[in-house]
């Protein structure tokens, strides 16, 4: 059994402080040993508070220290604190007025699980996807110096070492390096142990070197120095930057224009408060970066000895660690997903896999115990993912890459010129489809088919139930003649009985799936007409039948089917005709079954789990051009998610708000 948290309760059963903070500046006349105590308190009170809401743990707990020395030096809100990502904002949260409602975590009307805008005013930029803080930082710092009016003003960007993987930090560092407004980086690195130099020493001379009086020596020497003749000005110039990379390593920072600190122990708060208040009161200008080891998980145990497993949690027990997950015989869509891939790559050794540093929460480590010299995890870096496997398609390979949807709109121009324009079959594994939770509106997966579907060359198809998704992994696989994608929700399957191994589908073909409608001329397996019609659009139309009417047609295309079904069994308990149909596609659109359906149904009606502009624009368009509506017989309407960026639920609650349950279904068809 995992021992209990470090922290269990203040030492020698002090007064609690962190009752006495409800917001930053109620601690700032705190002395530094009540800092540390409010520090302890407020690790407690995170894992507390995570223990009953589920959540992001580890990267919380890392960063405690960070948060009460930022929040007790630094004159936030005026000052702006921005955090990349957000999952490790829920001290943050605790500190900044929302310590009553921290328990309403991630839950419906609660706080959100990443900082955001209109939540607090200490939550200056929104975030939950990552490498965005230096940017929004540096974008903050400048408006700072334009207007000009409070030039005291601080800027404090806190990033982890994952984010700094990105292309976009780099951008971020390399533009304010060039400007060189005063901001300040802090470097949470939790992905290592503390650098040799520690220790009392270490810790002098990292506040030496951070101290004003060292910073104006530095300058004054480099301002020195450039009068110098080139030879000694080079040799001056050596040698500081020998001196800097022995206390820090931190050269390739001050190549880019940062002035360096650290490495620092992230868990030692006195050290950061002295760094912090150094910081703050240095009146030269610059950016500055400091480089905080930390640990992801610190002073809780569990969390501590598996930072994998506690960096997103369900409810849990704080004495042991152990989650309360409700358990479940159904496999994942995501597993369902790996499984089939692997299945396919036993048997074509050109098939390799991609993830951005999602291999978890793709599926992709599965592959990679399989095969693990054709996986490739490249970081969090989804636009060199794309463009790495469009390299690797013009060599004959046959590329996965597994993103969720709401990452690959990061690689959006990559897709559209690396892989589209040059007609490359990659394959995209579109993870999270749909809604997802107490995630929220940052991690829906609401925009693909929209942004998909309207590219040349792109084939597209969503997933059913878990069988139609093994289906689409054995057609992407088989399919050579350019970029193809295939989404799926999140969650488990239906419970269905899998085959051996998925089919391979008829590119841009649809099927029936259930219908009551006796004229109905479209085979229920394949989805083609069964009276040769060739996608066509004859020269004279007529309704397939005389009297189509209280009959109507359910077009679904992904996750909802299930929905579908129910809805049709409602609406032939009110002796309506029904037929529902499973799109599979969204481009090609399978034009022969939605023109059969519309000309044998009085009602025709779309259903996806996307976003306005996507599947149901699709056959609005086709039908709008294809002389379907000119005569005012059909009735055809579109269901989709709401044009609302709709807040964190139970992804149950979160699809009856938006209007995609059977209940909803049957309303708009009695409208």
């Amino acid at each position: 059994m995992p021992k209990p948290q470090e922290h269990s309760e203040p030492q020698n059963a002090k007064t609690p402080l962190l009752d006495q903070v409800n917001e930053p500046a109620d601690m700032r006349g705190f002395s530094d040993d009540e800092l540390q105590q409010v520090n302890d308190e407020l690790r407690q009170a995170v894992v507390n508070a995570v223990s009953k809401t589920g959540g992001h743990l580890g990267a919380g707990l890392g960063v405690v220290e960070l948060t009460t020395a930022i929040h007790a030096v630094f004159n936030t809100p005026e000052d702006r604190l921005i955090w990349d990502v957000g999952h490790q904002c829920y001290p943050h949260k605790i500190l900044t007025g929302r310590k009553s409602r921290i328990t309403t975590l991630r839950q419906g009307d609660g706080l959100s699980g990443f900082t955001k805008r209109d939540e607090s005013a200490y939550d200056p930029f929104g975030a939950a996807h990552s490498s965005t803080s230096i940017s929004a930082g540096l974008g903050m710092a400048v408006a700072r110096d334009l207007d000009g009016d409070k030039p005291d003003k601080n800027v404090i960007a806190v990033i982890g070492d994952g984010a700094l993987s990105a292309g976009m930090a780099y951008e971020a560092l390399n533009n304010a390096g060039a400007l060189k407004s005063k901001m300040i980086v802090i470097l949470n690195d939790n992905n290592m142990s503390i650098a040799p130099p520690v220790g009392a020493m270490s810790k002098y001379l990292t506040n030496v070197v951070s101290s004003n009086p060292y910073i104006n020596a530095r300058d004054i020497a480099k301002k020195f120095a450039d009068v110098l003749p080139l030879p000694l000005k080079n040799a001056a110039r050596r040698a500081e930057e020998t001196a800097r990379a022995a206390l820090g390593g931190g050269t390739m920072f001050e190549e880019m224009g940062f002035y360096y600190i650290g490495p620092v122990d992230g868990h030692n708060l006195p050290q950061l408060l002295s760094i912090l208040r150094n910081v703050r009161d240095n009146k030269t200008d610059g950016p500055i970066l400091i480089h905080a080891i930390t640990k992801k998980g610190k002073g809780y145990a569990p969390a501590e000895n598996a930072p994998d497993k506690m960096h997103g949690v369900a409810k849990f027990d704080v004495v042991t660690g152990n989650q309360f997950k409700p358990k479940s015989t159904l496999p994942s869509y995501t597993k369902i997903f790996a499984k089939e891939l692997i299945t396919c790559a036993k048997r074509d050794d050109k098939i390799v896999g991609i993830t951005a540093a999602m291999p978890d929460g793709t599926g992709m480590d599965l592959f990679s115990y399989e095969f693990p010299e054709r996986m490739f995890d490249v970081g969090i870096a989804e636009q060199h993912a794309v463009t790495f496997a469009a390299g690797l398609a013009t060599e004959g390979y046959k590329p996965f890459v597994s993103i969720y949807s709401t990452f690959l709109q990061r690689a959006y121009d990559q897709v559209v010129h690396d892989v589209c324009i040059q007609n490359l079959p990659v394959k995209f594994a579109i993870d999270r489809a749909g809604l997802v939770g107490a995630d929220g509106c940052t991690h829906a997966g609401a925009f693909d088919v929209a942004y998909l579907g309207c590219l040349p060359n792109m084939v597209l198809m969503a997933a059913a139930d878990e069988v139609e998704l093994m289906h689409m992994v054995a057609t992407a696989a088989a399919y050579d003649a350019g970029p193809i994608a295939f989404r799926y929700p999140r969650g488990e399957g239906l419970g269905l009985d899998l085959p051996p191994h998925g089919e391979i589908l008829e590119i841009g073909k649809g099927r029936i799936v259930h219908t009551s409608h006796a004229d109905l001329s479209v085979s229920p397996q394949a989805g083609k007409p069964a009276k040769g019609d060739t996608n066509k659009k004859p020269q004279a139309r007529e309704r397939a039948t005389a009297d189509n009417s209280n009959s109507v047609a359910i077009l679904n295309f992904g996750g909802r089917m299930q929905e579908c079904m129910e809805a049709a069994k409602l609406l032939e308990a009110k002796d309506m005709s029904v037929t529902v149909a499973d799109a599979r596609f969204a481009k090609p659109l399978d034009t022969a079954l939605i023109r059969t359906l519309a000309e044998t149904h009085e009602t025709l009606i779309t259903i996806e789990e996307g976003s306005v502009g996507g599947f149901g624009s699709y056959v609005l368009e086709f039908l709008t051009n294809d002389g379907a509506l000119d005569k005012g017989d059909l009735k055809l309407r579109t269901m989709h998610l709401p044009d609302t960026f709709q807040n964190h639920h139970t992804p149950a609650q979160q699809y009856e708000e938006a209007g995609l349950v059977a209940k909803a279904i049957v309303e708009k068809v009695l409208k």
